[in-house]
């Protein structure tokens, strides 16, 4: 790839060569995103506050929709099936940037908006991957392109793609399979994080599976014999799946949690359910891992003589990396990044870096990490998409630094002025990096044609079983019925 690198450190010194009135006009797109900050902070909160569950975000959804159709675009609600998906364009014909924008919330985690431990009533869930902050950002980003499409000053059409339940959900492999991205050039993403990075990173294939058994009850003491216990099953398909660790390639992550096991322990359980992951940075390992677990899950129907019911929630890919377009939204963060806590906030961190096992200095929020090369532990439904069109991502310091995401002490950061700051840069960084794709036709077609090698005799297959539908009740509890 020699001859494509070169052209990509060409493309990168040319865009820093900008002349005055081209600044001038990327600097107005921050200033219409700074413009916007009160009313994109209020939504961000109110969707903070909601914090919905994936597939079921309808005022989330609605409101970041109703934001956007308010500037001009064009909204198409319940798109591939999935109430709570849209889309929202603006302007006409080439190019198309696609821009990302997610909003569901995680079980668990409601937290306020302070530096220690203290729930929400009313709500189990929380905000704690930060994505209240990414749908509105990348709302506002989107907005300020259109505004400057609108104008004039530049040609082609904006797209904000409103993905529901990225947690676990897969919406955005049900948006790809709809052909939804068919006519985009490009597409842009972000993410909250406890500290700025950009670069060319993957991330780890997954696969999701519900294991349902189905057993028959009885009274524990007095007549054992007769039940046939579902809760053995699961107890016996997780001691599999924990020997099978050991013999599973290096970067592996198999985990569960039992989201059913009985409700009194003198009845024999007649229904148990565990929901497991399974991941890896190869898509291919993933299949093969996949299979085997299910193996584990029909040894402990077989050893229990229960029915085993396979609930497959989906898979999602590895993302396919574009360092082209990693350049670019490199440089804009770099030379965008102003983070600067002041003494309240300076307060808020000190205080919530007391409960953090690995806190982090408070000016790392300064820093710009280059993690291009590397592959993230996490996973992400943006993997489909990127093996589809040319797409880039990067992390913006909305957490004080340290924290761990899926975890109380993001959704407090999410909720205060720390997580504000960081959405903010965010939005400005997401739409400079489109307005360099829009006005340098050069490097949408370096991006694309680094997309073609890197997928070389590959062609884009999903994890998905044929036919699948969303899981729309994924986030709902399991009651055997």
């Amino acid at each position: 790839m020699n001859h494509v690198r070169l052209l990509k450190i060409v493309l990168i010194l040319a865009s820093c060569l900008l002349p005055v009135s081209a600044s001038a006009q990327k600097a107005e797109l921050s200033a219409s995103i700074n413009r916007r900050s009160d009313a994109s902070w209020q939504a961000a909160l109110k969707i903070w506050q909601w914090a919905e569950p994936g597939y079921q975000e309808t005022k989330s959804s609605g409101l970041l929709a109703k934001i956007l159709a308010d500037a001009g675009f064009r909204i198409t609600q319940g798109v591939a099936d999935i109430p709570t998906a849209f889309t929202a364009t603006y302007g006409e014909g080439q190019p198309v940037i696609g821009i990302l924008g997610e909003y569901d919330a995680l079980p668990g985690l409601s937290q306020q908006a302070v530096p220690y431990r203290e729930k929400k009533a009313g709500n189990l869930y929380g905000q704690g991957c930060g994505h209240h902050l990414f749908g509105v950002a990348s709302a506002s980003a989107a907005i300020a392109i259109a505004e400057q499409i609108k104008s004039g000053q530049l040609s082609g059409t904006v797209r904000f793609y409103g993905c529901p339940a990225e947690e676990g959900g897969s919406a955005k492999v049900f948006l790809v399979r709809a052909g939804l991205f068919k006519d985009c050039n490009a597409v842009l993403h972000w993410h909250p994080s406890s500290r700025n990075a950009a670069g060319d990173r993957s991330s780890l294939a997954r696969n999701a599976v519900k294991f349902r058994f189905h057993g028959k009850s009885a009274h524990a003491a007095g007549a054992p014999d007769e039940g046939r216990s579902a809760l053995d099953a699961v107890e016996l398909t997780n001691h599999a799946a924990q020997l099978l660790r050991e013999h599973t390639p290096p970067d592996t992550r198999i985990h569960h949690v039992i989201t059913a096991g009985g409700l009194a322990p003198n009845v024999v359980p007649d229904f148990a359910e565990v929901y497991y992951y399974i991941r890896h940075p190869k898509s291919t390992v993933v299949r093969d891992l996949y299979r085997r677990l299910v193996l584990c899950a029909q040894a402990g129907a077989l050893a229990t003589e229960t029915k085993l019911e396979i609930n497959f929630q989906g898979g999602i890919l590895e993302i396919l990396p574009n360092n082209v377009l990693a350049q670019v939204s490199m440089k804009n963060l770099k030379e965008l990044n102003d983070l600067v806590y002041n003494d309240e906030e300076i307060q808020f961190a000190t205080r919530l870096q007391q409960t953090l096992d690995k806190p982090m200095p408070l000016d790392s929020i300064q820093e710009v990490i280059d993690q291009g090369g590397t592959v993230g532990m996490g996973s992400t439904d943006v993997g489909d998409v990127s093996w589809v069109v040319p797409t880039t991502g990067f992390n913006a310091a909305c957490f004080v630094p340290g924290t761990p995401g899926h975890s109380w002490q993001v959704v407090a950061s999410g909720g205060s002025s720390i997580g504000r700051k960081g959405m903010n840069l965010a939005a400005r960084v997401l739409a400079a990096t489109a307005w360099d794709l829009y006005t340098q036709p050069k490097l949408l077609q370096a991006a694309q044609s680094e997309h073609r090698e890197r997928l070389g005799d590959h062609q884009y297959q999903t994890l998905m079983q044929p036919g699948q539908k969303p899981p729309l009740d994924y986030r709902r509890p399991s009651t055997g019925r």
